[in-house]
């Protein structure tokens, strides 16, 4: 027997001795207990403590209830249930653990959601030089150029025709005081044209590149986010790329179309525009400086263009179609199949389309540029025409109120959108599924040829029934709130429109610019000030819109400020 005041042992010891020994006896009452008893055992004793020891009872349980299922997993399941979530939920699952946010951190997975937007990387050019067709070119705008006949002398005279065009004399014009272009004089029909002069030069080179930087898809989201954010709250700068006051080399009348355009070879994005003054202008958009002008390629106004794996598409109204090559700095072919102007061109890797005044459309095999297929269904001048990404299909828009949807691979019909506005349909853009189109009416219509749904920014346009009363296609209702801002729709005709995944532009003869929700039809902003004469035609990229008009203004839109953007592919 070991005595309790032994100079051996302390009080701890002695307390450690009479645990051990209790420990035991609860490992032989327990052992010989089954589950159920245990548990009415524990029970009893819940039932036997006051509500402040059960609360610090239950505190100390919880932690045992949770378990990390995610956790205990490997990595490669882990990450297989988590690309199943939306951004929203990644974000919320960083903050469980240390263990979910390296997991919800994997680039694999922000890489999946930027793909799924369309949201690339850009890389740093490691060398120098210029591309040729047929490399794949990354388009940054798909810009939807609109052309109008300059010779009438009254606008009612097109609105009336319902064309979706009107002709405007410049106020002024400006001589040229520039040396440095491009220029060719036709002397006939010709296809080839003889050099009257070359003084310049070759496409655009950078600065040495750096070292390569390895992707970081989670920032290049959250930057598309805050750039997003941007669009929605109508937060940008407004500058001018040209105005009537600028120096030489700039445009010298109404500026009817343009492009934004980014060379694979050097990643630099730039700027095309066409004008009334019958020439192209290649703008550096980092130094707002003319660095190419083509000029002689068409005797008339330039009503738009088409740029697309080092090639430019040009058509005007001396029925012309041109293509030039950007990096030979020479011409291809001048086309002159068309009988009145040429409003629109659109082409991909493997089709060019135009159409014109004269109401066909002309579909041209590429690189051969071989005559496919005339197309001659509509019933006034084909004001537009798009090409689906994936090859298989071209949209025209009419000055008879209808699209129509062609197999491009065919030629055949394959749908008509009759009655599409209430009046001519000026301007398209079509990203599969959805076509947008702008009117004479005033309006934008976007639908969802798989469906038949989508949403006009006329309030009069659906009934109770949701069918919109102009060609009796499904419409999905607005929502209450979106009511007022519906109805501060343009006030005139919408020459241009564009949209991406997210947002829709367009621009109109009210000298406003407009950015829409693309899924909901909700006026997101309202870009006012920056033109005073109509608007021709937008464009934009994830960071920016551009607009031009008979003003002879480019306006860039910049809702980067501020924002690092040099790894976000535009």
């Amino acid at each position: 027997m070991i005595s309790l005041d032994d100079e051996g042992f302390t009080d701890n010891d002695v307390e450690a001795i009479r645990r051990t020994a209790r420990s035991r006896r609860q490992d032989l009452l327990l052992g010989v207990m089954s589950v159920r008893e245990r548990e009415e055992l524990v029970f009893e004793l819940l039932n036997s403590l006051p509500r402040s020891s059960l609360a610090r009872i239950q505190r100390n349980i919880v932690p045992l209830l949770q378990l990390d299922v995610v956790g205990l997993l490997p990595d490669e399941v882990a990450l297989q249930v988590f690309s199943y979530l939306s951004w929203q939920s990644l974000v919320a699952c960083s903050l469980v653990s240390k263990r979910w946010n390296f997991l919800a951190s994997d680039q694999l997975l922000w890489r999946q959601l930027c793909g799924e937007r369309d949201w690339a990387w850009r890389n740093k050019p490691r060398t120098l030089g210029h591309e040729m067709y047929p490399l794949d070119m990354a388009v940054d705008s798909d810009d939807e150029g609109m052309g109008d006949d300059e010779e009438d002398e009254q606008v009612e005279d097109m609105l009336q025709d319902d064309s979706g065009f009107m002709s405007l004399r410049a106020d002024s014009s400006f001589a040229s005081t520039s040396s440095q272009h491009i220029s060719y004089q036709f002397s006939s029909s010709s296809a080839r044209p003889k050099s009257r002069a070359r003084v310049r030069h070759s496409a655009p080179s950078i600065l040495p590149s750096s070292k390569r930087v390895e992707p970081d898809y989670k920032l290049l989201f959250q930057t598309h986010m805050h750039l997003q954010s941007r669009f929605r709250s109508g937060s940008y700068t407004l500058t001018y790329l040209q105005s009537r006051s600028s120096p030489q080399d700039c445009h010298t009348s109404t500026i009817y179309c343009l492009q934004l355009y980014t060379y694979r070879d050097t990643g630099q994005q730039v700027l095309f525009t066409g004008s009334k003054d019958k020439s192209i202008r290649e703008w550096d958009l980092s130094t707002g400086k003319v660095v190419r002008i083509i000029e002689g390629l068409h005797q008339g106004s330039v009503l738009t263009i088409c740029v697309h794996n080092g090639w430019l598409a040009s058509g005007g109204s001396d029925r012309r179609v041109v293509i030039w090559d950007l990096a030979r700095d020479e011409l291809v072919k001048v086309l002159m199949h068309h009988e009145d102007s040429v409003l629109c061109v659109r082409f991909d890797d493997r089709l060019l389309v135009t159409c014109s005044k004269d109401r066909t459309m002309r579909t041209y095999s590429l690189p051969d540029i071989k005559l496919r297929h005339i197309l001659r269904e509509h019933r006034a001048a084909v004001n537009a025409v798009c090409l689906s990404d994936d090859y298989d299909y071209i949209v025209s828009a009419s000055g008879d109120r209808s699209l129509r949807l062609w197999d491009a691979e065919k030629g055949t019909l394959l749908h008509t959108f009759a009655d599409h506005h209430g009046r001519g349909i000026a301007s398209i853009d079509f990203k599969l599924p959805y076509i947008l189109s702008g009117s004479s009416d005033k309006h934008l219509r976007l639908v969802d040829i798989t469906t038949s749904l989508g949403w006009c920014t006329s309030p009069d346009s659906v009934t109770t029934s949701g069918v919109c009363e102009t060609c009796g296609n499904a419409v999905a209702p607005a929502a209450p709130h979106l009511s007022s801002q519906r109805r501060r729709a343009h006030q005139d005709l919408v020459r241009s429109v564009a949209l991406n995944y997210d947002f829709v532009v367009s621009g109109s003869y009210d000298f406003t610019v407009k950015v829409w929700d693309r899924a909901t039809g909700a006026l997101i902003a309202d870009l006012a000030g920056g033109h005073v004469g109509r608007i021709f035609c937008v464009g934009f990229d994830h960071s920016k819109i551009i607009s031009c008009g008979e003003d002879q203004r480019i306006c860039i839109w910049d809702f980067s400020h501020g924002i690092d953007t040099s790894f976000v592919a535009l």
